[in-house]
């Protein structure tokens, strides 16, 4: 039972600590919540950053997830720009801020999200080197783009997941010149394996991106702090003089690790191993968002989901678990992306090796369609390109383990509806 001499905190002031703080508003919790964040913005959704926000299409102030005055109005205290340095299990307490401040908690929330992977090679300090994962960092790879599109300058992206297709495609709309270097043979091969893949290869291709698959960046290369070129691990080098490094993201879990949090396998996408209500190994210590690695029964697997929905979503049911309801995380994962003309909406999980074959509902080459991915007649995942209204027909296809009919799910006369009937 919850009431209001109870303490809840959440470390993480992304959208899944905001919905959960929210949440907890509205679900009539009034206890004092308190929010952490070591951003010194108000907390704010990602996916602008590599979308609209950096192609100029949406103003800053629309990324953030309430208006600054909703949280003293809701009485939620947000401690902006502070880390969380420690949390002590036995005595409940976290210690933040400069000044070492400590607030015990009845049940806690840590919703610290991932970070940038790092590229391992000579070269990576100097002043053209990128990432994006913050607003700062997406504000000042939109003016980068901005000169190298008026200069005809270069950009080297590494990695071909949707990060950095989707700022390929932002820097080929400012003007500038793209290459991008990739090890896996398509892009987003580890998502949509290599019958997908090349649909976006190929729609990059026609708006003027280079790809160099099959290879590694070992060094880049500048003067007087400025990038001159990237060199590859097959002895290639491209002329450049900005690099994106855009080659995945690591859930931040040292916080949970130093508290002797149980954490998920490495080789599965690491975080911090939760139950199906998101509650870590101390009952009252949750998880939420892209650090965390959930159980999901439908694919019998473990998952640490990066995308917004889940962030979206995985807050508010981490602070329902926080109030002691007894519901089940199990959402199917879904993503979105726009890149160009082409919308798309994935939802499911299918990674290479884990389906034997793509059934494809509409025209691939005109880039309107719909693939599914299957596994002995069942729908493992289900991608919408430029076909709109489908995402939930298709999560129920995913849903009913049904085994479909594979013509039948090829052909747009039939409703998707009636595949489960």
């Amino acid at each position: 039972m919850v009431d209001a001499d109870q303490t809840f905190v959440i470390v993480g002031g992304g959208l899944t600590g905001a919905k959960a703080a929210e949440t907890l508003r509205a679900e009539g919790f009034s206890g004092r919540v308190i929010l952490i964040c070591d951003e010194r913005d108000h907390p704010y959704e990602r996916p602008p950053l590599s979308k609209g926000l950096l192609l100029g299409k949406e103003e800053r102030d629309t990324v953030f997830v309430h208006e600054p005055a909703w949280y003293a109005q809701n009485d939620v205290e947000l401690h902006l720009g502070q880390t969380v340095d420690a949390i002590d299990r036995a005595a409940k307490t976290v210690h933040f801020g400069d000044d070492g401040t400590v607030v015990r908690y009845d049940r806690l929330l840590l919703a610290t999200g991932a970070e940038p992977r790092r590229l391992d090679v000579p070269g990576t300090d100097l002043a053209g080197v990128h990432h994006l994962r913050r607003l700062a960092h997406a504000e000042r790879l939109k003016n980068v783009l901005t000169h190298l599109g008026r200069d005809n300058g270069h950009l080297v992206i590494a990695g071909a997941g949707w990060i950095g297709l989707e700022v390929a495609a932002a820097a080929r709309q400012y003007g500038a010149e793209v290459t991008v270097v990739e090890a896996s043979p398509t892009p987003l091969h580890g998502v949509l394996g290599p019958e997908l893949g090349e649909v976006f290869a190929e729609l990059h291709r026609e708006h003027g991106v280079r790809f160099h698959f099959g290879a590694r960046l070992t060094e880049i290369v500048g003067q007087d702090g400025m990038v001159l070129a990237a060199r590859t691990d097959d002895g290639e080098e491209h002329l450049c003089h900005d690099v994106l490094a855009a080659i995945g993201a690591a859930p931040r879990t040292a916080l949970a690790e130093a508290a002797g949090l149980e954490l998920a396998d490495r080789a599965a996408g690491g975080g911090i191993a939760v139950d199906e209500r998101l509650t870590t190994s101390d009952p009252d210590v949750f998880a939420a968002g892209d650090v965390a690695a959930f159980p999901l029964a439908l694919f019998d697997s473990r998952l640490r989901v990066e995308h917004w929905a889940n962030a979206l979503n995985g807050g508010p049911a981490a602070a329902r678990a926080m109030l002691g309801r007894d519901d089940v995380y199990d959402r199917v994962p879904y993503f979105f992306s726009d890149q160009y003309d082409l919308g798309m909406e994935y939802s499911g999980w299918a990674p290479p090796g884990s389906y034997d074959g793509v059934v494809i509902r509409g025209d691939a080459g005109k880039r309107e369609f719909i693939a599914f991915w299957l596994k002995e007649g069942r729908v493992l995942a289900g991608m919408n390109v430029n076909v709109w209204d489908v995402a939930e027909p298709v999560q129920h296809l995913i849903r009913s383990r049904a085994r479909v009919d594979a013509e039948a799910l090829a052909d747009p006369r039939v409703p998707l509806d009636a595949l489960t009937a």
